[in-house]
Parts: C-alpha cells; structure tokens; sequence
C-alpha cells in the first residue's frame, strides 16, 4: 500500500483527490493538509471514506509517514510546498499549476540529488495531454496557431499551465514562427498573451471546469483541437497513476505524458 498525503485537501480539486485515494485498493490517504480547514474531519470536510482529521501544516506528511504527496495548492504556495516535500525525502505529485521557473529549477536540483522524485504535470486529465500531442503533430504543418483556455472563475493563474505548456510544446516542433498582428494601441491586452510566440487567451467562467482549444490556420482552412473536462473526476486516473510511478520515476519530471 502506498502511504499517501493530499496537500490543499479542502480545494476543489484536492477533495475529489482524497475520495480518489480513499476509493483505490493499492494506496491509503494517512494526512490531508489544509491550514483553513485543520481540525477538521476530512470525512465532513470532502465526503472521503477516510477517519484523517486535516492538518495545518506539511510536518504531518513527515509525522504519518506518508511516501508520495499530491500537491494541488495554488500559486502562492505550490513553489515552496513542493521543494519542502523534496527536502524532507517526499515523493512529490504536483498538480497545482502557476509554479515559478526559479522553483521548478531548484525542485529539480532537489530531485536529482536526493531521494525523493517529483512529477509536475499542468495537466492530468488524458484527453488534455492527448490534445497537446495532436496539436505538436498539426503545428509541424500549419504553424499559425492561437490558444484558447477556458476555466470556472475562482482558479487564480492565468493562462493556464495547460495552455503555457502546450504553447511550449508548438513552438518546440514548428518549423517557423509567423509574425502576428498585435492589436491596436488603444485595446492593450486585446490580443492575450504571447507565450513562445503563440498567442494565448484566457477566460474565466461561472459554470466552466477546465477547457481548451487549439486553433490552427491555413491557406483556405482552419483545424480546430479542443478537450473539455466537464468533471473533474476526468483527472483522477491521471493523477493515480502518478502517486503510483512517482516512486520509480528518476528526479523531477514535467508532464503526464512521461508516464503514458
């Protein structure tokens, strides 16, 4: 059985991971750490099948014992969370997007000298890291590309570390960089955000979960690429299956589709 702990448990994301682990046959949830919610029953508190009471604080991962962390915090903390876990000898599965470059560098520094593994994954849902596979294949032949994500109104970064990442991953394999148009003076912002030279916009929705197209241009025609999670039970299996390969992983790894 692999020991594991959920940090940012009382989030959205993080309780619908402690019912995940509470439910699998192979791991057992031994702490959930959500500083607003410590004292707490984490029965009460996410609906999981587990007897946890909710911690303060990352020293009740080390105090229960856990062997692999799920980190689905926020900006604000993720980058200091993730390289506290590595410090302290802990598997780490980070799902929380928004983390420093500065931080992922030193995470990996960790990583590569000690013990403890790390997977960062912008993105655990299958459907979205198929999308970003599809649109490396279209952008080698029809580099004109924009990026469009889509998210409910209470997650914090934007664009999103879905939409950054499959930016990264365009630019990686296209042969070219078009030049686009920037937008007029008087509506800055307009245009969104150019990330590696693909421009990237964001909305922020009631009633959204996490969605995303790829839009690619041509002479005569356009392809569209889009994944929808409409639940997000839909990250689940992904974020399962990287609590149990994190172990066996070799330093901080970024992506999902390392492990598909």
């Amino acid at each position: 059985m692999i020991r594991v702990a959920v940090v940012g448990a009382a989030g959205r994301i993080g309780a619908e991971v402690c019912r995940a682990v509470s439910d699998t046959d192979d791991c057992v949830l031994v702490a959930a750490i959500d500083p607003p919610q410590a004292g707490a029953s984490l029965r009460e508190v996410t609906g999981a099948d587990s007897d946890v009471v909710v911690a303060g604080d990352l020293e009740a991962v080390v105090d229960t014992g856990a062997e692999v962390a799920i980190e689905f915090t926020g900006p604000a903390t993720v980058g200091a969370n993730l390289l506290w876990l590595l410090e302290h000898d802990i598997h780490t599965v980070v799902g929380a997007t928004g983390i420093s470059e500065a931080d992922l560098a030193r995470a990996a520094a960790l990583a590569a000298d000690g013990p403890a593994n790390a997977l960062v994954a912008p993105n655990f849902a299958i459907g979205a890291v198929l999308l970003m596979r599809f649109a490396m294949e279209a952008a080698q032949h029809l580099p004109h590309v924009e990026v469009i994500e889509l998210h409910h109104d209470a997650k914090l970064d934007a664009p999103s570390g879905t939409a950054l990442r499959t930016a990264e991953l365009i630019q990686q394999v296209r042969s070219e960089r078009p030049v686009v148009p920037d937008g007029d003076d008087a509506h800055p912002g307009a245009r969104g955000n150019d990330h590696h030279g693909v421009r990237v916009h964001s909305v922020r929705l009631p009633g959204l979960v996490a969605h995303q197209e790829v839009i690619f241009g041509g002479v005569g025609q356009t392809l569209t690429l889009r994944h929808d999670s409409v639940d997000r039970s839909s990250f689940m299996p992904g974020v399962l299956l990287a609590c149990r390969r994190v172990g066996g992983l070799d330093g901080l790894v970024v992506g999902l589709e390392h492990l598909l």
